[in-house]
């Protein structure tokens, strides 16, 4: 042998590297994608919905009586509850779609490709199945409700901040008829439903 190479690369700045890009776009309670990168998430399925002439669901997700959790068994139990209801998120949808936390007890979800009423109520029941129930908290077993509104892209609305309002408003009409359930944005009215 008459020649080596030798390559030496630092870790420390590229730990450091992956460690701000975590901050950056990821909840540090729940490990979902933050705030952030969920609006380049829906700006990008808005993207591919129009180039592909498709469309998709968004879910506005909220946790009924959540201020209840914190005020009786704690803060470190709210945390506990956000943080197995993002496991349950994650596994009730489908691999390609997002689950965000946006702040608070407020997630949000984009169910790519699912542009019909329908199908985006079937997929909302199936999270709720699956979501809602029972959570074991600071050593107490507590009863979980969630409420969720959906709007659809592009029936509801064309633009990103828009199609976030519809949901919202959606999602505090499923508050506003009782909790436990979800309601579509508006102009589907008729579909609204409540879990028993």
């Amino acid at each position: 042998m008459t020649h080596f190479i030798h390559f030496l690369q630092d870790m420390v700045a590229l730990k450091y590297a992956e460690m701000l890009s975590g901050l950056a776009f990821y909840d540090s309670l729940t490990g979902l994608p933050n705030r952030y990168l969920f609006n380049d998430r829906l700006a990008r399925a808005m993207a591919t919905a129009q180039r592909s002439r498709s469309g998709f669901a968004l879910l506005y997700i909220d946790i009924d009586h959540f201020k209840r959790v914190n005020d009786t068994l704690g803060h470190d139990a709210g945390d506990e509850l956000l943080r197995q209801l993002a496991s349950r998120l994650k596994q009730s949808l489908r691999e390609s779609d997002t689950v965000a936390r946006l702040g608070g007890d407020e997630f949000v979800a984009v169910l790519e490709h699912v542009a019909d009423a329908r199908v985006a109520v079937g997929a909302v029941e199936k999270l709720l199945a699956e979501c809602s129930g029972c959570y074991e908290l600071g050593g107490s077993e507590r009863k979980v409700t969630l409420s969720v509104g959906i709007s659809l892209y592009p029936a509801d609305a064309g633009d990103t901040e828009s199609l976030l309002k519809c949901a919202d408003a959606a999602m505090y009409r499923a508050k506003a008829a009782g909790r436990n359930g979800y309601h579509l944005h508006e102009p589907h009215r008729a579909d609204q439903y409540r879990l028993a």
